[in-house]
């Protein structure tokens, strides 16, 4: 057995489905060994980098590591940046990328590059194997650490003359469960009594909430206390909950700030955010003044990183919270005797007024779109003006409904996310909302998505512009530089060359159910693009002041 098949085999044991990348000289050992290997399918990209961006979606959404490969040199290079945002969002990835035959290193082979350093900083472990027998222990190794603890992506190197050597019958073992992190209980008791002893306060909940919704929906009626969310934690709290204020951070709404700013009483529970600039609105430090705080997290560098926390709660997030409610329990404190009333709120706040009256701009088509597609629908979301838009306007009309990547900001995420997502969750309906400028970078995955045969909706807002930055500089300087803007492109037509139905919207009078039905009907992807030049200014004006500030 070839050390690359046996690499694949012990992915295959471990559940691994699909494997994102492209084919290329220094990495053809595993994709021939693939032709034998029908239970893994090689999603071939049209750009590394998008290959990342599914991988670390599809770990996202999978619950399960997932695997990226790349050739060497250039090919991990275009890995990284996917590397980088999956260790911001703790997502178990393992990078596979090829490495020139150990005899010809330091020689100036093609392709050439000494990757693993360059790996090591976006990743829990980075490594080149140079030897044969030693591949397989590393692959187990690093997918044990990438799943362990606080997960994570992982790096392995692999020579080409290492990937092609003869290790024989090698018995494969099984990747081992992530073992839970358990919270100690002394710490959880006292938390609950501390939350119990303030007669009111807050919670600001972060993207870390993930797969413990129900846990802290319960938590936070038993206490009757508000609920704020992060920008990266839109759409894991139902827009129609009572306690639910918005979010606050980034493009966040007035009633998050003026109640961090002025009210929230006397303590502050943090639930799965690392407190980062963007979460924080600039580090506000309103957000704890004057407040007793408890912070739950699996990660421990997040305590006292920026904000002082009175009682940081280490341990899996649903498993602290689950002890904090029976604990509380203990003390006398019931859901029953606590639970708000039932939400008199609708969404009529955010609905357009009658047609012939509104104003054709983003937050009106983007609502617009959204009242005639599935209220089960996920948005994956890139970077852009739209995404100020779609974090303070857009509905949060189900559980786990917006891929948010505002934290690390990598252009183009949003389109490798949507593919990755639907691979991961096959039933539930994808939308992808991209700019020009985001599809210009990735749009050509696209394409993967009509080859994998995936039904996703990819709306592109076009402006002929790179908005965020213009009307960012339009802000902060009040001019801006003639490059942001850019010759227009029919983005329809594009996609009628790749023979990819579409639909070009010129205003509101053109987004109507039958032309969104007929999109999101077909076999394979399908692109709404809005033409529209929208000189309102997003709702951003946060991030402006600070930025404005370094220039005083």
């Amino acid at each position: 057995m070839k050390a690359a098949r046996a690499v694949l085999e012990f992915l295959k044991g471990s559940g691994v489905k699909h494997i994102f990348g492209i084919p290329a000289g220094s990495v053809n050992a595993f994709y021939d060994a693939l032709y034998e290997m029908p239970e893994i399918e090689p999603v071939v990209t049209k750009h590394e980098g998008a290959a990342s961006y599914m991988a670390a979606a599809y770990a996202k959404y999978s619950g399960r590591m997932s695997v990226s490969i790349g050739c060497s040199g250039p090919g991990g290079t275009n890995l990284v940046t996917g590397a980088a945002n999956a260790m911001r969002e703790h997502l178990p990835v393992l990078f596979l990328t090829g490495a020139v035959p150990v005899q010809t290193m330091g020689l100036n082979a093609s392709q050439e590059l000494d990757i693993a350093p360059v790996f090591s900083s976006v990743t829990k472990y980075s490594v080149i194997v140079k030897e044969a027998k030693n591949l397989l222990p590393e692959i187990i190794k690093a997918s044990q650490i990438a799943i362990s603890g606080v997960p994570g992506p992982v790096h392995i190197a692999i020579p080409i003359d290492v990937q092609h050597a003869e290790v024989g019958n090698l018995d494969i073992p099984i990747l081992q469960e992530r073992k839970p992190m358990i919270p100690d209980y002394e710490t959880i008791q006292a938390a609950a009594m501390a939350l119990l002893q303030r007669k009111d306060g807050c919670i600001l909940v972060g993207q870390g909430v993930r797969g413990a919704v129900d846990s802290l929906i319960e938590l936070a009626e038993m206490l009757n206390w508000p609920i704020v969310t992060t920008p990266q934690a839109k759409g894991y709290i139902p827009e129609n909950h009572p306690l639910l204020v918005g979010v606050f951070g980034f493009a966040g709404h007035e009633a998050a700030s003026a109640l961090i700013n002025e009210g929230a009483g006397q303590a502050l529970l943090i639930v799965g955010s690392s407190l980062g600039e963007t979460a924080t609105n600039n580090y506000n430090q309103n957000l704890t003044k004057g407040r007793f705080t408890v912070q739950l997290d699996f990660d421990q560098s997040v305590f006292n990183r920026k904000y002082e926390i009175d009682i940081p709660v280490l341990g899996d997030i649903h498993l602290s919270l689950l002890m904090m409610i029976e604990d509380l329990r203990i003390l006398g404190l019931s859901r029953e005797s606590t639970r708000p009333a039932l939400s008199e709120k609708t969404f009529e706040e955010n609905e357009s007024p009658p047609r012939g009256i509104e104003e054709y701009n983003t937050k009106n088509v983007l609502l617009t779109i959204q009242k005639l597609l599935p209220s089960t629908t996920r948005y994956t979301v890139d970077i852009g003006e739209f995404m100020s838009y779609v974090i303070h306007h857009m509905n949060v009309l189900d559980y786990d409904s917006y891929n948010i990547n505002v934290h690390f900001g990598a252009m183009g995420i949003g389109i490798g996310s949507a593919i990755g997502s639907k691979l991961a969750e096959p039933e539930r309906p994808v939308v992808c909302i991209t700019g020009d400028g985001c599809f210009f970078m990735h749009g050509m995955e696209i394409l993967t998505a009509k080859e994998l045969g995936l039904p996703i909706l990819f709306i592109v807002m076009n402006n002929a512009r790179l908005g965020m930055v213009y009307h960012g500089h339009s802000l902060q300087f009040k001019r801006t530089h003639p490059s942001f803007e850019q010759e227009a492109v029919n983005i329809a037509e594009m996609a009628a060359a790749m023979r990819i139905p579409s639909f070009r919207v010129n205003g509101l009078d053109d987004i109507h159910p039958d032309m969104i039905n007929q999109l999101i009907g077909y076999d394979g992807p399908a692109i709404l693009e809005v033409a529209l030049v929208d000189n309102n200014n997003p709702p951003m004006g946060d991030r402006v002041k600070f930025l404005s500030s370094f220039g005083k």
